[in-house]
């Protein structure tokens, strides 16, 4: 078989059979990306190990999957960056503003712990502070889609807790990159970093170049991104603005490597944030996320499941083990009692806790990065595949406990008070 014919079978498959994975997880109560990570480790190694004997039995040896295995990591980190881009696009920034403390702080106590948690129990398993604070870090990541998924169906999401966990939740983001972009720097884990990093980068360098960065990366853009997608969008030629937008997205993540010294990722969000406060925002939306999610975001999934083994975590049953205690308790820990502190009474800062426990797709963004700049190895890598399917699953059943749905927060209420809901008095 012909190297563009495997291409062909190969993306054909992945597609297809990431989104039927998909929609057999949402069949079950699950998000779209826990089917398609299994879907990922299922057809790996992992188990059953399918694409790669259908990659080496036709060619009699497998001269051709060195390449192929290249072309999925490329199309997953292009996956990647345009989904960080996507999420950058809905950051609302007024919002960020306008949620308060308890938000703010709910995402410092899910930050702050399991980053520390996650360093110093994998210090406790041999590892350097390069990788520990790295794992530290996925371990920071939250996805909230699960949570606000699960909290419609128990018309929860406008309640207190609910906005509570929205707004902690983006601010997690940001907080989380900060502290990536941070490990990466010091880790010498982006391209650039390292090679100074080697020779002794001095702390005060570092820091000064990620700031020069950040400082350049979002007066530049305020300047400049409206003005010029405006002029873009009025040539003669089909989808102008789609164009212009993905190629800032991909110029910002490669000058957050390869001048800033931080992840790529980084820099398509902030991307993704600055053309959100343009008067463009909805023809990116309508254009991004066709482009986004029908094609790369499901290679950048299944690659995943497809990079992970679990089959190699017989020797390390008690780091899993603890990886994964560390967080789910880091989270509802973390975030609950800063909740409580910032003025939420006991059960309403569990349900926030409960809340920004699952990782989703952001966790997997984070160790993907680590992996492919060789911060951790792979069998770290399968773990945190595993801690992020685990977050997954049990946020959406957890949450269901701790949030009582509204027919029964009904008949909790006193019959003269439903009476009163039910007929109002006139005038």
């Amino acid at each position: 078989m012909h190297h563009l014919q495997q291409v062909l079978l190969l993306l054909a498959s992945v597609t297809i059979i990431s989104k039927m994975a998909g929609a057999l997880s949402n069949r079950f109560g699950q998000p779209a990306v826990f089917g398609e990570i299994l879907a990922g480790l299922v057809l790996g190694p992992s188990v059953l190990n399918i694409l790669g004997w259908l990659l080496f039995a036709p060619h009699g040896g497998g001269a051709e999957v060195p390449a192929l295995a290249a072309l999925m990591h490329d199309l997953s980190e292009i996956g990647v960056i345009l989904l960080m881009f996507v999420a950058g696009l809905e950051t609302d920034l007024a919002e960020m503003r306008r949620v308060g403390r308890v938000a703010f702080w709910a995402a410092f106590g899910g930050v702050v712990l399991p980053l520390f948690g996650g360093a110093g129990g994998a210090r406790l398993f041999g590892y350097g502070w390069p990788a520990a604070f790295f794992i530290g870090a996925v371990l920071t990541a939250t996805s909230v889609s699960i949570s606000a998924q699960t909290l419609m169906e128990l018309k929860s999401l406008r309640s207190k807790e609910g906005s509570a966990i929205l707004g902690a939740a983006v601010i997690d983001d940001v907080m989380g990159l900060i502290v990536l972009s941070i490990v990466v720097a010091f880790a010498g884990g982006a391209p650039g970093a390292g090679a100074t990093g080697s020779t002794g980068m001095t702390i005060v360098v570092i820091t000064l170049r990620m700031l020069l960065y950040f400082v350049l990366a979002w007066y530049l853009g305020r300047a400049l991104l409206g003005r010029l997608t405006g002029w873009f969008a009025a040539r003669p030629v089909s989808e102008p603005v789609l164009a212009f937008v993905v190629a800032v997205a991909f110029m910002y993540a490669w000058a957050a490597e390869a001048l800033g010294g931080i992840a790529a990722i980084t820099g398509s969000y902030i991307a993704g944030v600055l053309f959100s406060q343009t008067a463009f925002k909805g023809a990116i939306d309508r254009g991004i996320h066709p482009l986004t999610y029908s094609f790369f975001v499901p290679v950048f999934f299944v690659n995943i499941g497809l990079q992970a083994n679990v089959r190699q975590l017989g020797a390390q049953i008690g780091f899993t083990a603890l990886i994964l205690a560390i967080a789910v308790a880091g989270k509802v820990i973390g975030c609950a009692v800063c909740a409580r502190l910032a003025g939420f009474d006991a059960r309403e800062s569990l349900r926030v806790g409960v809340g920004m426990i699952s990782r989703g797709e952001v966790g997997l963004i984070v160790a993907t990065y680590g992996l492919t700049h060789e911060v951790i190895t792979r069998e770290v890598f399968s773990v945190m595949v595993l801690m992020v399917l685990v977050t997954t699953m049990i946020t959406p059943i957890w949450l269901r406990y701790v949030f009582p749905r509204v027919e029964e927060a009904r008949a909790a209420v006193p019959e003269s008070i439903a009476h009163l809901e039910n007929h109002p008095p006139a005038g």
